[in-house]
C-alpha cells in the first residue's frame, strides 16, 4: 500500500486531534492528484443520510442495504479502497437510510457464513468533522472517524470538584474618561443629530465632604441605635427565659425532695411494719431505745416516788411486750429470708458460663453441670409448690424419685421411702393439712440432696464448707462469745482493732440488747463513698481499710453529722467526698457535704480561690483531727507518711512559684 500516489487527498479540520483511519489515508499508484475537503459542519460528516463506515481489521461494505441486510466480504492485502470501491455492485448510495438493526453475514471458514444482528446505536450529538478525501476520479468524499460510539465518561469520584474558572474572579479593569482623540458630534448646518434619545440631568445640591461623612455618620448612629435596641430586646428576652427555667427547675426539685422524702418515710414506715432485713429490725430496735428514753425522761421529769416506780414498772412490762412482738416478726423474716436464700443458691447453679468477648457481647455457654442445676431447681419448686391437685403431686413425686434414684445411697433410701409414703396417703385421701410435716421432711432431704457435689457438682464452689477438711485450719477464729470457730469473714475487724473479738451474730445480738444503735445510715455512706472512689480508677487502698466503726466515729465527732457548708443533717442526704479531687480519699482528705453540694464541689478546679481562708482554715483543722485519730492504726502510718510527704511538695511548690512571682 502506498500513501504517496493514491487518488486520494487528506482533509484535515482545524484543531482536531483525532486520528485518520487507515482506509482513509492512502491513495493507489496511478491516481490523478486530488483536492482537500473544505471543512464541513460537524452534522454535515456525521448524517444519518451517508453511508455509516465500519471500521475493523479487513474493511466490508455494505450490501442489500434496502433491505437492512449486509453482506460482508474480506479485502486482501494487496488490494486497495479504490479498486474495491469501483468494483460492480460496489457504489455508495447517497440517500441510504441506516435502519436500527442490519444483520451481517460474517465468513467463519471457506464454505460456511453466519449472519450477526448489529443493532445501530444512534449518536445524540453532532460529531466534530475531523477531515478526510475525496476521489478525484470518482468525486466520492471519505470522512475520518473517530469512534462510532459515544465517548465513555469519567466515573464519578463521588466528590465535589471545581475547576479554576469557579474558583478565580475575573476582573476587567474598563475607563471611564474619554480619550483625546475622541470628539463629539454636534447638530450644525447640514446634519441634523436626533436628540430623543437624550437625558436631561439636573444638577442637585452641592455638599461637601464634611457634610457628606457628617450624615453617614448620623445614619451609623441611627443604625446603632436600633440594633442596640433590638440586642437589648433580645438579651432581656433571653435572661426573662433562664429565669423562667430556673425557677421552674428550683420548683421540679422541690417537688422531687419532697417526693423522695415522702417516699422515704413511707419506705421506713413500711420497714417498721413489716420488717425483713436485719437493717429494718437494726432501725426498729433503735427506735424501740428511743422511744423507752422518752418515756424514761417524761416519767422521771413528772413522776415521783412510789408512782415513779409503777410507771417505770408498766414501762418494762411494755418494752418486754414490743421486744416479743418483734422477735416474732424476726421468726417469719427468718422462714422468708431461708427460702429466698436456698432459691438464689439454686439459681447460682443453674446460671450457664458468661464472659464478655472482645467486641463487648455476651456470651453465654451451658455445661453439663449448669443442666444439672437447672433440672434439679425445676423439680424443688414443683415439690415446694402448695395447692396443686393430687395427680399433679403425684407426678411430682414421682419424678423426684426417678431423679434421686440414680445415686444409691441412704440419704436417697430415705427419700424413696418417705415419697411412697406419702403416695400411699394421697391414694387413701388423707387431708393435706396432715401431711404438711412429711413434706417438709421431704423438701430438707430434697435440698441435701441438692446440696452434695457428688450429685450436682455446680454447688461444690458456692457452699460456705469447704469439701477439703483441710481448708478449715485457714483463716479460722474462735469467737468467745458464742464459743464457735467462724471463718474470718464473720468477725468486724476495725482499722483500729489488734484483736479478734466477737463474731458479727454476737455483736449484733449485743447491740440489740444494750445500745440498740442503727448504722445503716453511715453504711450507706460508707458504701457510695467506696463506690465513687472506684469509677475514679486511680487504685484507691484507704477507703476500703475504713470500717463501719471507723465511719461512725468519723461523722460523729470529726463532722458533727452535718453538712461543712450548709449544716444539713439528714443523714440520709449526707455524702462523703474528697477534698482535694487530685489525691485519694483519706480521713483526712473529705470533706462531709449534701448530694448537690458534692456535685459542685467535684466540679471545682482551685479550691484557695472559691473557698474563703477561715472555711479551708476550719477544715485543716478536721483534717488535722483525723490524722490524730488515724495515727494510732499500724496500718495507716505508711499511708500518713505518703500524705505528708506529697504535702510538703506541694507546698514547696506554692513557695516557689510565689517568690518567681514576686
Amino acid at each position: 500500500m502506498e500513501g504517496a500516489s493514491d487518488g486520494f487527498e487528506a482533509v484535515a479540520s482545524e484543531g482536531s486531534g483525532a486520528e485518520l483511519s487507515p482506509a482513509s489515508s492512502q491513495r493507489e499508484p496511478g491516481d490523478p492528484a486530488g483536492k482537500p475537503l473544505p471543512p464541513q459542519p460537524a452534522h454535515t460528516a456525521q448524517s444519518e443520510e451517508g453511508w455509516d463506515q465500519q471500521s475493523s481489521q479487513n474493511s466490508v461494505l455494505p450490501k442489500n442495504t434496502a433491505k437492512g441486510t449486509q453482506t460482508v466480504s474480506r479485502i486482501e492485502d494487496n488490494e486497495t479502497l479504490r479498486k474495491t470501491e469501483e468494483s460492480p455492485g460496489k457504489v455508495i448510495q447517497q440517500n441510504y437510510h441506516m435502519p436500527d438493526v442490519i444483520t451481517v453475514r460474517v465468513q467463519k471458514g471457506s464454505d460456511s457464513f453466519q449472519e450477526v444482528d448489529v443493532k445501530i446505536e444512534r449518536p445524540t450529538y453532532n460529531k466534530p468533522f475531523l477531515g478526510g478525501f475525496r476521489n478525484v476520479s470518482t468525486g466520492v468524499e471519505f470522512h475520518n472517524a473517530g469512534s462510532q460510539t459515544k465517548p465513555p465518561k469519567r466515573p464519578h469520584k463521588g466528590i465535589q470538584l471545581f475547576c479554576k474558572e469557579t474558583q478565580t474572579t475575573v476582573e476587567k479593569n474598563k475607563p471611564q474618561q474619554t480619550r483625546n482623540a475622541t470628539s463629539t458630534q454636534m447638530t450644525k448646518i447640514g446634519l441634523y443629530v436626533s436628540n430623543m434619545t437624550d437625558k436631561l440631568i439636573t444638577p442637585g445640591k452641592y455638599f461637601t465632604a464634611e457634610e457628606y461623612h457628617k450624615r453617614r455618620l448620623e445614619a451609623v448612629i441611627v443604625l446603632q441605635k436600633y440594633f442596640r435596641r433590638w440586642h437589648a430586646v433580645n438579651l432581656v428576652q433571653n435572661l426573662k427565659e433562664l429565669k423562667r427555667l430556673r425557677l421552674a427547675w428550683e420548683a421540679e426539685e422541690e417537688l422531687r425532695k419532697k417526693r423522695e422524702k415522702e417516699e422515704k418515710l413511707i419506705r421506713e414506715y413500711e420497714k417498721k411494719l413489716n420488717p425483713k432485713t436485719k437493717e429494718d429490725f437494726e432501725l426498729l430496735y433503735h427506735e424501740l431505745q428511743l422511744w423507752m428514753q422518752e418515756e424514761t425522761e417524761r416519767i422521771n421529769r413528772t413522776l415521783t416516788g412510789a408512782e415513779r416506780k409503777a410507771a417505770l414498772c408498766a414501762l418494762l412490762e411494755e418494752e418486754t411486750q414490743l421486744i416479743a412482738c418483734i422477735g416474732m416478726h424476726k421468726l417469719h423474716a427468718n422462714l422468708e429470708n431461708q427460702q429466698k436464700s436456698i432459691l438464689h443458691l439454686l439459681r447460682k447453679c443453674a446460671q450457664p458460663r458468661r464472659w464478655k468477648a472482645f467486641d463487648g457481647k455476651i456470651t453465654e455457654m451451658d455445661t453439663k453441670s449448669t443442666l444439672r442445676g437447672k433440672e434439679l431447681l425445676e423439680i424443688y419448686r414443683s415439690l415446694t409448690k402448695e395447692g396443686i391437685p393430687k395427680d399433679e403431686r403425684i407426678s411430682v413425686l414421682l419424678t423426684v424419685k426417678c431423679t434421686v434414684q440414680e445415686h444409691d445411697c441412704k440419704l436417697t433410701q430415705e427419700i424413696v421411702a418417705l415419697i411412697d409414703r406419702e403416695i400411699d396417703l394421697l391414694s387413701r385421701d388423707v387431708k393435706e393439712c396432715n401431711l404438711e410435716g412429711l413434706r417438709k421432711r421431704i423438701c430438707t432431704l430434697f435440698l441435701q440432696y441438692i446440696k452434695i457435689p457428688e450429685f450436682n457438682p455446680e454447688v461444690a464452689g458456692l457452699l460456705k464448707v469447704p469439701q477439703d477438711p483441710l481448708t478449715l485450719y485457714k483463716k479460722v477464729y474462735f469467737c468467745h462469745s458464742c464459743e464457735n470457730y467462724l471463718p474470718s469473714t464473720e468477725f468486724p475487724v476495725a482499722a483500729n482493732s489488734r484483736t479478734i473479738g466477737r463474731c458479727h451474730s454476737c455483736s449484733r445480738l449485743e447491740n440489740e440488747a444494750r445500745q440498740r444503735e442503727a448504722y445503716l445510715k453511715y453504711r450507706l455512706i460508707l458504701e457510695d463513698l467506696r463506690k465513687s472512689e472506684v469509677d475514679y480508677q486511680d487504685d484507691s487502698k484507704i477507703v476500703f481499710l475504713v470500717q463501719l466503726p471507723d465511719m461512725q466515729y468519723l461523722i460523729e465527732n470529726i463532722w458533727n453529722c452535718q453538712s461543712a457548708l450548709s449544716a444539713s443533717s439528714d443523714l440520709y442526704d449526707l455524702v462523703m467526698v474528697r477534698w482535694d479531687k487530685q489525691h485519694e480519699w483519706s480521713p483526712w482528705n473529705t470533706i462531709l457535704l449534701t448530694k448537690e453540694e458534692a456535685d459542685a464541689h467535684l466540679k471545682l478546679c482551685n479550691l484557695q480561690k472559691t473557698y474563703e481562708a477561715p472555711f479551708i482554715h476550719k477544715m485543716e483543722q478536721k483534717h488535722i483531727r483525723a490524722k490524730n485519730y488515724f495515727a494510732q492504726i499500724p496500718v495507716m502510718s505508711s499511708f500518713l507518711h505518703t500524705s505528708n510527704t506529697q504535702a510538703n511538695e506541694n507546698s514547696y511548690k506554692k513557695h516557689s512559684s510565689s517568690k518567681l512571682k514576686k
